[in-house]
């Protein structure tokens, strides 16, 4: 049951030719934004103060527009890659802010708690299936009494000055509205496909690679240093001077001398007293 809202594909193809000239123009989609409010405030002035059948015109014109903004402002964002995060959330709220305009304008003509009553309403379908695609649910849109519907109904209520059987046809069908996208919603978030996409990606926990260690060098070993090869006919070594030599004995030209030891000293030294 999408209401008028099915015919929302073509409604933005008949755009396409402006949203071209706005993309050329640079201009921003919060600028789109904040116009279809302004048109929503235009139109709830003209149903407040106009008489009925003449307030219909200015009424359809503006809220056409707001329609047309509303369409506008996402599509220009996706085509010029401007996608935020924050346009999202000006988007929604300036749509919640244009529904209750447009029933505000119903003040001067209906009781103020039925006024009241289908400002709750219509805001019900909305938060409805914003909660739905924050569970994780595909957003839903739609009738059979959605914006497009209330905005259409608000032309009704500004030819005909009927205001107060149409502010009834808002409450009651934007409750029935509320229910449809609630009972769509709680289905799609029963499939097995939506339960899958609800489910917390698993994050791998890092595992600890173990650090080898540095190989410990060997002890590298020390060879022994050869023996010096005794030199043929190498000069007699030097006497140690350290120590007193006794006369040496003649033999042959040579003397041969030998250090004394310790006896030998005390033995010359008592020969001498």
């Amino acid at each position: 049951m999408n209401g008028l809202y099915a015919l929302k594909p073509w409604y933005a193809d008949r755009l396409s030719g402006l949203r071209r000239a706005l993309a050329a123009r640079q201009v921003s989609p919060d600028t789109l934004t904040a116009a279809g409010v302004v048109c929503a405030a235009g139109a709830a002035a003209a149903l407040a103060w106009l008489p009925a059948p003449p307030a219909a015109l200015p009424v359809a014109l503006l809220l056409a527009a707001r329609l047309a903004f509303a369409n506008l402002d996402g599509a220009l964002a996706r085509d010029t890659g401007r996608t935020t995060r924050r346009g999202a959330l000006l988007n929604e709220l300036s749509d919640r802010v244009a529904d209750l305009l447009v029933i505000a304008g119903f003040l001067p003509l209906a009781p103020l708690w039925l006024v009241a009553a289908a400002a709750f309403a219509a805001t019900l379908p909305s938060w409805v299936s914003l909660a739905g695609a924050a569970a994780g649910a595909p957003r839903r849109n739609g009738g059979p009494v959605g914006k497009t519907e209330r905005c259409l109904l608000a032309v009704v209520a500004a030819a005909s000055g009927w205001a107060v059987p149409v502010l009834a046809v808002v409450a009651a069908g934007s409750a029935v509205t509320a229910v449809v996208r609630g009972v769509w919603v709680w289905r799609a978030l029963g499939q097995p496909d939506t339960a899958v996409a609800m489910e917390k990606p698993v994050v791998p926990v890092p595992v600890p690679v173990p650090v080898a260690e540095p190989p410990v060098p060997a002890t590298t070993r020390r060879r022994p240093s050869p023996s010096p090869t005794p030199i043929l006919n190498s000069p007699p070594p030097k006497p140690d001077r350290g120590l007193p030599l006794d006369p040496g004995e003649v033999s042959g030209g040579i003397t041969h001398t030998r250090p004394q030891s310790p006896a030998d000293r005390g033995t010359q030294l008592r020969g001498t007293r």
